[in-house]
């Protein structure tokens, strides 16, 4: 049920704005507003004031604002001002371009509220790029990445904490960099070619983060065995532990093999045995690291100007998926339907409301770029129509729209039910809603 809520809250609020978009500069424009529906299907609950019924339909996937004379068809229509195809081209373009437009706003409303508010990140994102652990078989180790690196420069541009190292990587996806590492006191260059998987990924390193306990989850095999908070871990079945990766690659590659852990507590070396127990798929002994945070918040101009540019990262990164998944460089299982946002939506609830509504500007980005696909039933294939139409100087043969609409058409609802056998596939298989990264 949770999790049934967390979607149509997320939904209902992506599709509200996408429409007001259409609503409002049709408004600018003089044309008449017929419907504004959140949802398609009968309606739930229907309300005219002045000129436009507003309602909320029975199927919540999507909406729809009607705006009177949109059939080209009606030549009734057509002759009042009032009407959409009266309108000159140009004036259609930007009501079409008024639902991803509001999208891109909406995204930059919410980060830049975000930005403001107060609120705590772990101390080592503010500090120098310092490689505390490279992972085996990484794109880190394969390029020589090693730890004790600092991270300097990305394609000469400074790199001053673990945050804009992160954002640089994402700007740079799919195209050849040079990382510049700080290492015995010289510069070392390396190049490498950036996949796109380094969004979700990253190159495969982190921090040095002490392996000191800081929580101890109740009910877990390590809170049965007596581990407590501030216990640093020492070894792992023989093996020293210099950091809490070595840890978490333990945990991955031993799944569910006993554990004999040593630990120093006040001065005392302990040792423990554990078994680690199976939790939705992995293997967890109910430990997490003691990690410093630190409060931050911008001021007002500082946050928005953060806040356009990371809208404007999010849509740079989504344009390159895109035409990654159109020339075969990322793969088709990554794509998600409404199963996937439904379990998307309710792990960013559970982690707070500021993490639910970032979230919700992540993909109100996504869905006003996908909008702009210029495909027929989408915004982008309006406007490509109306921009043609424009050029042409005169209305496009019934012809030429006719076979325009079957095409996208086809393409659209064969899209939808791979996506959506997708998403049926992958929680039946695995029990999982979202894709793997």
């Amino acid at each position: 049920m949770e999790t049934l809520i967390a979607f149509l809250v997320f939904i209902g609020i992506l599709v509200l704005v996408h429409e007001f978009g259409h609503f409002i500069i049709a408004k600018a424009f003089g044309v008449k507003v017929e419907v504004f529906s959140i949802g398609f299907g009968p309606p739930i609950l229907r309300k005219k004031i002045g000129e436009t019924v507003y309602q909320i339909a029975l199927l919540p996937l999507g909406g729809y604002v009607k705006l009177y004379g949109e059939n080209e068809e009606d030549e009734t229509a057509r002759k009042d001002p009032r009407s959409f195809y009266a309108k000159p081209p140009w004036q259609r373009i930007l009501i079409a371009f008024g639902g991803p437009l509001f999208n891109f706003l909406f995204a930059v409303l919410v980060f830049w509220i975000v930005f403001m508010l107060p609120h705590k990140v772990p101390a080592y994102l503010e500090q120098p790029p310092t490689v505390g652990y490279v992972q085996p078989h990484s794109l880190a180790e394969k390029i020589g990445i090693r730890e004790g690196d600092t991270i300097v420069a990305i394609n000469g541009k400074q790199v001053k904490d673990w945050q804009q190292l992160s954002e640089l990587l994402q700007e740079n996806v799919n195209s050849q960099v040079v990382i510049t590492v700080k290492r015995d006191h010289q510069e070392v260059n390396l190049k490498v070619q950036l996949p796109i998987e380094v969004v979700k990924k990253g190159l495969g390193i982190s921090p040095y983060i002490p392996p000191v306990v800081g929580k101890v989850i109740k009910g877990f095999p390590a809170d049965q065995v007596g581990l407590k908070e501030g216990d640093r871990i020492l070894e792992i079945n023989g093996h020293k532990v210099y950091s809490w990766e070595d840890i978490t690659h333990f945990m991955n590659t031993e799944k569910g093999q006993v554990i004999n852990l040593t630990v120093e507590r006040n001065g005392k070396i302990l040792h423990f045995t554990i078994v680690p127990k199976e939790y939705q798929g992995r293997y967890l002994i109910g430990i997490a690291p003691k990690v410093e945070y630190v409060e931050i918040s911008y001021d007002p101009i500082t946050a928005f100007k953060l806040a356009v540019e990371k809208t404007w990262l999010l849509i740079v990164l989504t344009v390159k998926a895109i035409w990654g998944l159109i020339t075969g460089t990322i793969s088709v299982k990554t794509l998600g339907g409404p199963l996937a946002i439904a379990g998307f939506a309710s792990e960013a609830a559970k982690a707070g409301l500021v993490v639910y509504f970032t979230a919700m500007a992540t993909l109100s980005v996504q869905l006003g770029l996908f909008n702009l696909i210029p495909l027929p039933l989408l915004d982008g294939g309006l406007i490509l129509l109306f921009l043609l139409e424009w050029i042409y100087g005169k209305p496009l043969p019934k012809w030429f729209k006719e076979w325009w609409i079957r095409i996208g058409l086809a393409i659209i609802l064969t899209l939808m039910a791979f996506i959506i056998g997708q998403d049926l596939w992958r929680f039946l298989t695995t029990g999982q809603l979202t894709p793997s990264p």
